[in-house]
């Protein structure tokens, strides 16, 4: 069995979707109108247009003003980075919904939603502060 997995999210607009990830730094593509490829890492997210994720699933989207169908936690490499790529974040259009903070005295991270309402996280975690076991 293949061990690769892609992940697929339904956006409005796959041009604006685009254009966002790449702003705050992610390498997104597009593939025609109707979907884009989003590498983070070595993690594939699909974009597909509302319609045609709906389709293909056979069940509605998630109402993203609503509810939280997901999030997404990325890795970062120190609060510094934390603390620029969410200004990119603002900047790009996207809303904050945790701002940069520090838990348990080992993780510093902050949460934002993008331009569809789907929630990602930033999380750096200084190991030499993990509690020990």
């Amino acid at each position: 069995m293949s061990q690769e997995i892609w992940i697929n999210l339904p956006v409005k607009d796959v041009v604006r979707s685009t254009t966002f990830f790449n702003e705050i730094g992610f390498h997104a593509m597009s593939v025609g109108n109707e979907r884009a490829k989003l590498s983070i890492g070595q993690t594939t997210i699909l974009l597909f247009l509302d319609a045609a994720f709906e389709k293909f699933t056979g069940s509605k989207i998630a109402d993203t003003s609503n509810c939280a169908e997901v999030i997404f936690s990325i890795g970062a490499k120190s609060r510094e980075e934390v603390d620029a790529f969410i200004q990119k974040v603002e900047f790009a259009g996207g809303s904050i919904f945790g701002k940069p903070s520090e838990t348990d005295g080992w993780m510093y991270g902050a949460g934002f939603a993008d331009l569809d309402g789907h929630r990602w996280n930033l999380l750096y975690m200084d190991e030499s502060k993990m509690p020990k076991q």
